[in-house]
């Protein structure tokens, strides 16, 4: 089977601070998986290197047919294109309505105008956001907010999307609906990486699950997750137990 996220033996983080060794993830089309574990154990580090704003330390590393072995910074906008990204912050251009913080992207990665406003009606489609084109950022929840990024890491069809922390800003009912999206998005053939510390959403959107953690990274086994009422371990995470 085709893969399309492959690190092997990868050391993640900075030369002068690495935080994971040894890294060995394999994940094929239309997989959706979580990434968990407390603050500073590298979850984020290791979306960075995904999406090569971090370098490989050393290891292997591929995303969408793409190495990240010394990847030349010419190259890290087409593997963007193949490898969307979804942040907890928004970054949406708060001078610019839906419509045209979209159209910007499109225009950027060489679409032609007449198909941009398609697009754009197609991507806030499928994030159950039709109506919203003319809106400002201001002028939407932080749910809704996160929607249309999620719309905008849509735009280009990507084979993989990686998503930090994606409800971190959100209330938890907007918070499964946004999993649920990624959840069906995945199920239409796209590679889902999710970062996060609500083990909640994962008792409800089931996925693979990756924890780093002193240094390593592991593939847990099939857990449940006393996801409501359960007591709390650490830095505000949420104990399980195994089947």
């Amino acid at each position: 089977m085709e893969t399309m996220i492959k690190l092997e033996n990868a050391t993640i983080g900075q030369r002068d601070a690495a935080v994971l060794h040894e890294v060995n993830l394999e994940m094929a089309p239309g997989e959706f998986a979580y990434l968990v574990g407390r603050v500073g154990t590298g979850k984020s580090s290791l979306l960075k290197t995904l999406y090569a704003e971090l370098p490989l330390i050393c290891g292997e590393g591929e995303v969408a047919g793409f190495s990240l072995n010394g990847i030349r910074k010419s190259r890290v906008p087409r593997l963007r294109r193949k490898c969307s990204i979804v942040f907890q912050d928004f970054r949406l251009l708060t001078d610019r309505s839906v419509r045209d913080n979209l159209a910007f992207v499109l225009r950027a990665t060489g679409w032609k105008k007449r198909m941009i406003s398609q697009r754009v009606k197609e991507v806030l489609e499928q994030v159950e956001m039709p109506d919203a084109e003319e809106r400002f950022p201001h002028q939407l929840s932080g749910g809704e907010q996160q929607r249309v990024v999620l719309a905008r890491a849509l735009l280009n069809s990507p084979p993989v999307i990686l998503a930090d922390e994606p409800t971190g800003n959100i209330d938890p009912e907007t918070s499964f609906r946004l999993i649920e999206l990624l959840k069906g998005i995945s199920e239409n053939g796209t590679t889902v990486l999710i970062a996060t510390h609500q083990y909640d959403l994962i008792a409800r959107y089931p996925g693979r699950v990756f924890r780093c953690d002193q240094g390593r990274l592991t593939e847990e086994p099939e857990f449940a997750w006393n996801a409501w009422g359960a007591p709390t371990s650490g830095a505000g995470e949420i104990e399980f137990t195994l089947i």
